[in-house]
């Protein structure tokens, strides 16, 4: 391709609504163009990088074994009733009524869609294992689109489903699909970890994500060196010790004390006026829990863990309880929220049954409690796991210390068991014409966030830095000057050849000056630069490959084949 025919335009400023590097550089280099919030078209460099991407997770879920469709994006509203998912995706949900008043959505995922057709055409035990999978737009009305591509309202995801007999052949159709997708990220040449993760909305046994170590991910990656544990903050357990005094010794219950404290409300201020540390105090928070309030209390230098709360609760949607509800249901100001005779549901922390002696909010304007002591003083409904794991905590399998880091969600494996074939009664029949469950598994890749993720791990102060796997071209030939009839002879001819070679590459035939010409190759990041200059007239041309600052001058007979040869080493 002729730069100069191309649909291209790089911006030298950084785009003042980009935040990530990503998200700079798909915008800077032409990959990507914003159309609404969290709404993108993906421009011809930036939809080559995409079917790569899309090609390299097609030829792994072929290798193994699974069979790709492609299902409507308008999907009725019928199975997702069934399985209870149309009221659990709340707002998030892109809902919408035809002209007879039928009601569909836009598809955020198709779990229902796939048991339902595998239901209809599926009956004999021999037709099983199967593992359907497509790669197809979905649609989620997030709260806060953000980070480009990252976090969109329209993305791309490859979505697989297996159907097995039993949980031993899930099992196998998990397994496989855990090695494809190693394979899948090992090509895009990601670094990533494999984690236990919460199984959400989706719902299931278990599952695992795999997580791209990045500084502006959304997610907590929690790992122990020691053991090799490895878990999404979410789902990372918290191992609760019991209560001891410097002495070694348990502590009496003392009697409990109401104390004025009219300045006093945050940890920090509570510290300065009782002069001890955020372990004393409890903190009291109120939440709205779909349709109720609840209490959740946490330990004064802990972090409250809302996956885990609202998956012991049940709820579909959890949120802060705004100032007027609290104050209706304590009788006080925000900040001074107690559980000593509070009227709703108390969720406590496992580290509140070991505490003795804590100081709380007493539900009065501008009053604490000193001495509070759990069972005595009040009784919670669930005493839980409800707080975020900590850098420096126990792992909860070998007691080392673990490590807490950032991390892109790239894909997600879950054991839904037999969730959705229940709801949907997607059965087979055995040897002996008996009825089954089918048992299910579903795996998920994000392919707009797979390519962000790759130019976070892969990018310098001049751009992009593709791998050769998902690199829009391979090479760039870059004349010097356009008007030296010797440079674009000898341009042509690379161009020409390298073409004729079967590899992808880029002619900048622009009259341009070189450094602006350099910046742009640079910018969108493919990996060999050949520069012809004006050392062409003796057979030598200048050869760069991208991830290195230095260049190597090489003869323009022997180009040809180094660049097959770098590209085959690359590539193998």
């Amino acid at each position: 391709m002729r730069v100069s025919n191309m649909f291209f335009h790089t911006l030298r400023e950084v785009p003042a609504e980009a935040e990530i590097a990503s998200h700079r550089l798909m915008l800077r280099a032409g990959l990507i163009r914003k159309l609404a919030s969290g709404i993108y078209s993906f421009l011809p460099l930036g939809y080559r990088v995409f079917r790569k991407i899309e090609q390299v997770v097609r030829e792994e879920m072929d290798r193994a074994g699974g069979q790709e469709l492609i299902m409507s994006a308008l999907l009725p509203a019928e199975a997702y009733k069934a399985s209870g998912r149309w009221e659990v995706f709340g707002a998030e949900m892109f809902k919408l009524k035809d002209r007879g008043g039928r009601e569909f959505c836009l598809g955020p995922t198709h779990e229902e869609i796939f048991t339902d057709t595998v239901k209809s055409a599926t009956r004999s035990y021999r037709a099983l294992p199967l593992t359907l999978y497509q790669i197809q737009t979905k649609y989620r009305d997030e709260r806060r689109p953000r980070f480009g591509v990252m976090r969109s309202r329209e993305f791309v995801m490859k979505d697989a489903y297996s159907f097995d007999r039993d949980e031993k052949g899930l099992d196998i159709s998990y397994a496989k699909m855990y090695e494809a997708y190693r394979r899948i990220f090992d090509r895009l040449g990601l670094d990533y970890i494999t984690v236990d993760a919460d199984t959400g909305s989706m719902g299931g046994t278990g599952s695992q994500e795999f997580m791209v170590k990045s500084d502006v991910g959304e997610s907590g990656i929690v790992y122990c060196e020691n053991c090799g544990y490895a878990a999404s903050d979410e789902k990372a357990e918290c191992i609760s010790k019991g209560p001891c005094t410097d002495s070694g010794q348990p502590q009496d219950e003392l009697k409990i004390e109401k104390v004025s404290t009219p300045n006093a409300r945050t940890i920090e201020e509570l510290m300065r006026f009782f002069g001890c540390s955020a372990k004393e105090f409890v903190k009291t928070l109120i939440y709205k829990a779909d349709d109720r309030l609840v209490a959740a209390m946490i330990r004064g230098d802990r972090e409250i863990n809302e996956t885990k709360l609202a998956n012991l609760l049940g709820c579909v949607e959890l949120e802060m309880a705004d100032n007027s509800q609290v104050e209706q249901i304590t009788g006080a100001a925000v900040g001074f929220a107690g559980p000593v005779d509070l009227d709703i549901d108390i969720v406590a922390d496992l580290e509140i049954e070991h505490m003795k002696n804590f100081i709380a909010g007493a539900n009065d304007t501008g009053f604490h409690y000193r001495n509070v002591n759990i069972n005595r003083d009040f009784k919670p409904k669930y005493i839980k796991d409800i707080r975020t794991i900590k850098e420096g905590e126990p792992c909860p399998k070998c007691s080392a210390p673990v490590k807490v880091e950032l991390g892109i969600e790239v894909g997600h494996i879950f054991k839904l068991g037999t969730k959705y074939s229940k709801a949907l009664d997607c059965v087979y029949l055995d040897e002996d014409g008996k009825e089954n469950l089918m048992v299910m598994g579903c795996y998920g890749i994000g392919v707009n966030r797979s390519m962000a993720a790759v130019i976070e791990q892969n990018n310098d102060d001049n751009g992009i830095i593709w791998p050769m796997a998902i690199a829009p071209y391979h090479v760039i030939v870059v004349p010097v000057n356009t008007t030296d009839r010797v440079q674009m002879e000898t341009a042509e001819k690379i161009y020409k050849e390298l073409i004729n070679s079967g590899i992808e590459v880029l002619l900048d035939d622009r009259d341009e000056r070189p450094g602006v010409k350099f910046k742009d190759a640079d910018l969108i990041g493919i990996p060999i630069r050949i520069t012809v200059g004006k050392k062409s007239g003796e057979g030598i041309i200048e050869y760069k490959m991208r991830d290195k600052k230095d260049f190597d001058e090489v003869l323009v007979k022997e180009v040809i084949e180094k660049v097959k040869r770098e590209i085959g080493e690359a590539l193998a």
